[in-house]
């Protein structure tokens, strides 16, 4: 049974977890909390569509007529598993259709669809779009203030005290692990620094026939990823994501092996030191599931929202593991936790669609069971976290605090000025993997380039730094 103990401060999370079979445990764990950020408002969605924590699935709206559909990344379970989501609230709602649209290049695709409106009902929210802009494309969900108890990560797509999205689970970011993999190799202790992980991919070079980490470079936003890592799992600092706007040289190294200098170090010597796939040009994101289970593969960077599918792409699920990033601050653990993609509700959509998709939003988090299919963390704060974050004994889970009052979109506004994309373009980290590749550039030119990039930024916007 496994025990989890959570102590909950503002989005700062402690869980010490341990693993001695399958979760049966005592009861829901504790969620991390999201509390703060622009303040509240009581207003209901619109004049017309209820806030979602107003909605009793099963007894409201029976009456209303509708087909929606709704938009998502996950190609490979759109027609199986999503569909099955949808059959299964049909029942509950007969006079509601739901369809599903997979779409392989979502963050581009959507990129360029929702500048026509041409996107459904319901969508994940794509990462361009900022806080300050989302009212002009999705409606409103409820208040922070209401929703914040309820479910977690409720800052991520709130602006001035309004939700405008749900995230579809969240993540504790580390890394998947092939365990037969790394025992094979002689490997007994997991990494706790950036030259530890690379030593011991090293040594899955060496000792056995397994890709020791596995960029998946072609998918493009797989290289966006890397950017989860900079924040809690690099800093073990709750308000560095908000601080790091008045931050100077926020990318530079800091001699101790964390920050996001030692993140986008790890990314670098692995590649230039031929730690990765022969090719990283023909990386292929399907494939590789099922190359990390049967031990093909040593590891990936990515968020833990990838485990269950990796666990279910070959004979291998127990062989799956999940481990922190290898970054140490003052002695101490920690990591990033953070949410999947945000449901949206499309503005442009009529009133009952509005009120259909807000009914089958909230059946998705509230009742289905898409958390325990995926083995994330619950979008409810009262739900089970998933087994496989054992490796996380003694970690911290760091979420990203909410921004002062006044500076809620001052982060998206640095971010997008200096052009450096954290968390909202691939390019750059993609440009790590090409100059490790060919020697055009050394890690430390690429950082001050980035350093000198954000100071521009700073200065142009008029932000206070501090040195």
């Amino acid at each position: 049974m496994k025990k989890i103990i959570s102590a909950v401060l503002a989005l700062v999370m402690v869980f010490a977890l341990a693993a001695c079979g399958p979760t049966t445990g005592p009861g829901p764990a504790q969620q991390p909390s999201d509390n703060g950020g622009g303040g509240a408002s009581n207003a209901p969605a619109t004049s017309e569509v209820p806030a979602i924590n107003d909605i009793n699935l099963g007894t409201d709206y029976q009456d209303i007529t509708a087909n929606i559909k709704i938009l998502t990344n996950r190609t490979d379970i759109v027609d199986t598993v999503y569909k099955g989501y949808a059959e299964q609230f049909h029942e509950l709602y007969p006079n509601i259709t739901v369809t599903y649209e997979g779409i392989t290049d979502y963050e581009e695709s959507l990129r360029l669809r929702l500048t026509t409106g041409d996107w459904g009902d319901i969508c994940f929210i794509p990462s361009s779009v900022t806080k300050a802009d989302m009212s002009k494309y999705f409606i409103p969900l409820g208040s922070q203030a209401d929703l914040d108890p309820i479910y977690n990560f409720m800052s991520d797509k709130a602006y001035d005290g309004v939700v405008y999205g749900i995230p579809n689970g969240g993540n504790a970011e580390g890394i998947a692990y092939n365990t037969k993999v790394w025992a094979d190799a002689g490997i007994t202790e997991l990494p706790g620094t950036p030259d530890e992980f690379l030593a011991d991919l090293q040594t899955i070079k060496d000792n056995t026939d397994a890709i020791p980490m596995y960029t998946n470079f072609a998918a493009g936003w797989t290289m966006g990823a890397w950017d989860s890592y900079i924040w809690g799992s690099a800093t073990g600092d709750g308000d560095f994501h908000s601080n790091i706007v008045h931050t100077a040289n926020p990318f530079s190294d800091r001699g101790d092996q964390t920050g996001p200098y030692a993140v986008y170090y790890t990314l670098y010597e692995a590649v230039a030191r031929k730690l990765v796939e022969d090719d990283p040009m023909s990386t292929d994101w399907e494939g590789c599931k099922g190359m990390i289970n049967r031990g093909e593969i040593g590891a990936m960077v990515l968020g833990s929202w990838a485990v269950q599918q990796f666990k279910d792409a070959g004979p291998n699920p127990d062989d799956v593991s999940y481990m922190p990033f290898p970054i140490t601050v003052n002695g101490n653990r920690y990591a990033t936790a953070s949410s999947n993609y945000a449901y949206g509700i499309n503005v442009k959509a009529t009133k009952d669609n509005q009120i259909a998709a807000m009914l089958y939003v909230k059946w998705l988090i509230d009742e289905s069971s898409i958390f325990v299919d995926e083995a994330c963390i619950p979008a409810r704060k009262d739900g089970e976290m998933p087994a496989f974050l054992a490796d996380f004994e003694g970690v911290e889970l760091v979420a990203n605090n909410p921004a002062p009052a006044g500076e809620e979109d001052l982060f998206d506004q640095v971010n997008n000025e200096s052009e450096v994309g954290l968390n909202s373009d691939d390019y750059p980290d993609a440009h790590i993997v090409e100059a490790a590749l060919t020697g055009s550039e050394t890690i430390d030119q690429i950082m001050d380039d980035w350093n000198a990039k954000w100071s521009r930024a700073q200065e142009d916007l008029g932000v206070e730094v501090n040195q």
